[in-house]
């Protein structure tokens, strides 16, 4: 499905202009002169006119004056916009209204926090280049902020979305303008609240075309069809959380998995709540898969057919064939499905269950939909009365490490001329961070429901990340970072120990603060990510905002500083924006750091997030303009 420019957005020459015109009033002023001194011209000619002829209309050449002065400067505002005329592309306007809206699945009805009414919620259109505008209305008791997951937010970082770094909470009766380019990135993508644990039903895909007469690097689909999973609580995860954060111990795990919102025939009281994938024989579908589930990474499979892999988080890669895909909260991959040449007389089921590393509980169930092939009518007619085979898929085992690892390790940038892999070759920064889960003591005259006792908490180099009160991007751009954060991020372990062995017998992190690393603008970074088996050896699906990464090296164990660089690929690396450590293993990124503003790294598990595992990195201004952040808009949010 392509989005129809025609009616998504008005024409660059009126949109853009009306656009430019309202958000910046100088050109108002100059406007406003410009008719001043066309009237006072016209009433001269008219005043120099003979009494005895009708008034004359001013001269030809005036007309001419003030259409030329009109045209060029309005020219100049088009030109300017960095999101429009410079890149070819269009303003794609969106509303978002929050609002409450009942669901019913599992046969339980409950009131969802949704945008527009609709779960999951609207999907965003738009080509490389275009300046996307949502405005986001507040109608629900919660605070929301939305984040659009994956777009580059080049020196925008005001319209990022992580609650109390990129901006304020947009507080119940009022609304926020996002407005962002898309800039060198064609894919899929998507946006979801980032505010506690909002984002189970806010949510969306974001569909982004390539410029106009730009093929795809692979075969034309006949069509494109978004897949999201996703999971389904059967109470409010807002008291889910809020409940574990009070009592130290582990959630409530989610009631069902979902594709595109619908459980599916699994699970109790949902046959009529199943997605139905209709297709004909002997076309290519593009299926733009993303996992926005809470708190697991999931396989997916189709049975009896094979998936081509052709982008990663918006990257396109050199494409692989698998029959089963494994995607981390917050990744997204668009396959290629080439249906069978021929009407086969079967339903094929889609499947899709968990893949589970740690030590705690899970939602141990499987979400299908049904992969049908339309059928002409006089086939139809004939097998009525005859029953439909229905072939399901074989998914891997619930803890299958190796099958996961593998996977991960077939990504590859195209790395060719028109999409190179501009890997970072000399690096200015080296940083080594430990991802993992520990503790906090649990406070006096409390019960705690944590290991022995305690409060689980997670910790990146042993820092569990506190968020403030405030933006700190606020806070940095107004240059009042006194008690909202600190500069002095570990770029180590402050104790290091052998991560993957037997773990220490102090489990506790030693600090809840807000500490940030500061980077000059354009320096080149590598990092090192390694899992800690404190409390048990677990995949952390990390991602980082702002910026896309390279994946240069992966392993088992310990990360060796001496050996595994001789390893990385430096040739032809995945880039990603979401990367999964391994469990019981380290993985190595790379990125210039060429974006200002804070961007905040987390592990997309909702749950180790709340816990803690999470960090900001504060990229200076460059020297140039073009390198520096933009002031924040004057609608804001404020805390």
């Amino acid at each position: 499905m392509q989005p129809n420019d025609n009616k998504l957005s008005l024409p660059v020459s009126i949109k853009t202009m009306k656009h430019s015109l309202s958000s910046l009033n100088i050109h108002y002023t100059f406007l406003s002169s410009l008719f001043f001194i066309s009237f006072v011209l016209i009433k001269r000619e008219r005043e120099m006119g003979s009494s005895s002829f009708p008034t004359p209309l001013p001269s030809p050449g005036v007309y001419f004056l003030l259409a030329l002065c009109i045209t060029l400067h309005l020219a100049s505002v088009v030109a300017a916009d960095n999101n429009t005329i410079a890149t070819g592309g269009k303003t794609r306007h969106y509303t978002f209204n929050i609002q409450m809206q009942k669901v019913t699945r599992l046969c339980h009805t409950r009131s969802i926090v949704t945008v527009n009414g609709q779960f999951p919620g609207p999907r965003i259109f738009a080509r490389e280049g275009d300046r996307v505008v949502v405005k986001v209305v507040n109608h629900v008791q919660n605070n929301i902020t939305i984040h659009w997951h994956g777009i580059r937010q080049l020196r925008s970082g005001w319209y990022d979305g992580p609650a109390y770094v990129a901006q304020c909470p947009i507080q119940t009766g009022q609304s926020y303008v996002y407005n962002f380019t898309i800039t060198g990135q064609r894919g899929t993508l998507w946006w979801h609240a980032h505010i506690s644990w909002l984002r189970s039903t806010l949510y969306g895909p974001i569909i982004i075309l390539p410029k106009r007469n730009v093929p795809y690097p692979f075969v034309k689909p006949y069509k494109e069809v978004p897949v999201i999973l996703g999971e389904w609580f059967n109470v409010d995860t807002e008291a889910i959380i809020s409940q574990a954060l009070q009592t130290g111990g582990g959630p409530n795990v989610s009631d069902a998995y979902t594709i595109n919102g619908l459980p599916g025939p699994l699970y109790n009281c949902s046959a009529k709540d199943t997605f139905n994938l209709k297709v004909k024989p002997g076309k290519t579908y593009l299926l733009r898969l993303i996992n926005a589930a809470l708190n697991d990474e999931l396989f997916f499979s189709i049975a009896n057919h094979t998936l081509t892999v052709v982008d990663a988080d918006a990257v396109y890669i050199k494409p692989f064939e698998t029959d089963t895909i494994l995607l981390t909260p917050g990744q997204t991959s668009n396959v290629l499905l080439k249906t069978k040449h021929f009407h086969p007389h079967a339903s094929f089921v889609m499947a899709a269950r968990p893949y589970v590393t740690g030590q705690g509980t899970f939602d141990n169930s499987t979400t299908t939909g049904i992969l049908e092939y339309e059928s002409p009518s006089l086939f139809n007619f004939r097998t009525k009365k005859s029953k439909t085979k229905l072939f399901k898929p074989t998914l891997p085992p619930l803890n299958d490490t190796s099958r996961a690892f593998s996977f991960a390790k077939r990504f590859r940038s195209l790395a060719s001329e028109q999409y190179p892999a501009n890997v970072p070759k000399n690096i200015d920064k080296h940083f080594f961070f430990t991802v993992g889960l520990g503790t906090n003591p649990c406070p006096q005259n409390h019960t705690c429901q944590g290991p022995n006792g305690s409060m689980f908490s997670a910790s990146v180099n042993n820092v569990s990340f506190a968020l403030p009160t405030t933006a700190l991007l606020q806070a940095h751009f107004t240059g009042q970072s006194n008690g909202v954060y600190s500069p002095f991020f570990p770029s180590y372990p402050i104790h290091p120990f052998s991560y993957t062995g037997n773990p220490p017998n102090n489990t506790n992190v030693i600090s809840n603060t807000t500490h940030l690393v500061v980077l000059p603008f354009n320096t080149n970074v590598e990092l090192i990510l390694q899992d800690t088996s404190i409390l048990g050896a677990e995949s952390h699906p990390l991602h980082l905002h702002g910026y896309n990464f390279f994946v240069v090296g992966q392993g088992f164990g310990n990360y060796d500083a001496v050996n595994d660089p001789a390893k990385f690929n430096l040739i032809d690396p995945v880039e990603r924006n979401t990367v999964g450590v391994p469990s019981g293993g380290w993985v190595a990124i790379r990125f210039r750091a060429d974006n200002p503003g804070v961007w905040f790294m987390h592990c997309h598990l909702e749950i180790h997030t709340s816990w803690g595992l999470k960090m900001a990195w504060l990229v200076l201004d460059g020297k140039l303009p073009n390198q520096k952040l933009i002031p924040p808009p004057a609608d804001l949010p404020k805390c």
